[in-house]
């Protein structure tokens, strides 16, 4: 299949092209990913268009997110079907480095990124140094793009919340825009890992959304009971086959256990189905 993105895997050709780039004056736009692309990576694309003259998709299986028992291998790499998507959605230029170009042998062991009390939370107590792998590697790429703007889906909202605050406290200059997730018409955040789900767990999986959708619901009514919430919620997703990491109501600026002063609450998830790990959020203002 022909592809009229401009592709490049090492990093100092990278570096070269968005430098002429710069030259002319034009702002730059970078989409992190790990490929295996849907719709709601051309969300990205197409938000990122809006906010910069060039679009950068980067697309790398990062082994340093993944912990010794989790899916690095079988992750799903699906390389001529992203760049169709990156195609139709007019990506200017995909950067698709191999393990070696984003953590050269020579430097082992490696300089990482730890956003603390962040990090360690929700996702992070279950998932040990996951988020340090993340940071690393996003602060890695933002380094090379050098972007005025990245964008990320708010589906995984601990992620962004690192992220933007990694960019604050290191002084980065760029904007980290979150973008809505994008569903399925019966709910479902897409993510690439719903390839994991069978048929019938597909079928079931849109109920980790109305979960959250309910308790929500219920806060909005003014209920403020947050762990018979949580534990409602939890109760549900066992119910319908679910193994659930967490769930969880938190103030939406911070990710801290709400105040009597929070205005703007986050409730989130992670359950598994199967092989498939889901996260989601429902976001809610109560002000």
């Amino acid at each position: 299949m022909s592809s009229n993105i401009e592709i490049i895997a090492r990093p100092l050709a990278l570096h070269e092209r968005v430098r002429t780039w710069r030259t002319q004056g034009l702002r730059v736009a970078l989409v992190p990913t790990m490929g295996n692309l849907h719709k709601g990576h051309a969300t990205l694309v197409a938000r990122a268009r809006e906010h910069a003259d060039r679009v950068v998709v980067s697309i790398f299986v990062n082994p340093l997110q993944f912990g010794p028992s989790e899916d690095f291998n079988s992750y799903p790499r699906t390389p001529q079907e992203d760049r169709a998507l990156l195609d139709e959605y007019r990506a200017d230029l995909l950067f698709a480095p191999g393990v070696e170009d984003m953590y050269p042998p020579l430097a082992a062991p490696h300089t990482v990124v730890h956003v603390p009390e962040l990090s360690e939370i929700l996702c992070g107590a279950v998932r040990p140094g996951h988020f340090i792998g993340v940071a690393t590697v996003v602060a890695k790429l933002f380094n090379m793009v050098q972007p005025d703007v990245a964008l990320f889906c708010d589906k995984d909202y601990q992620q962004l919340a690192i992220i933007k605050r990694m960019a604050t406290d290191l002084s980065m200059p760029l904007q980290v825009i979150g973008v809505a997730t994008v569903r399925e018409a019966d709910g479902l955040a897409m993510s690439s890992r719903n390839r994991y789900l069978t048929a019938e767990q597909r079928r079931l999986a849109p109920r980790i959304y109305a979960a959250l959708s309910k308790v929500g619901q219920e806060l909005k009514q003014g209920r403020r009971d947050y762990l018979s919430l949580e534990q409602m919620a939890i109760a549900e997703l066992e119910q319908s086959g679910f193994k659930t990491d967490y769930a969880s109501i938190r103030d939406a600026d911070d990710l801290q256990p709400p105040t009597e002063n929070s205005r703007k609450l986050v409730v989130l998830t992670a359950a598994r189905l199967g092989r498939a790990r889901l996260i989601d959020n429902v976001q809610v203002d109560i002000s």
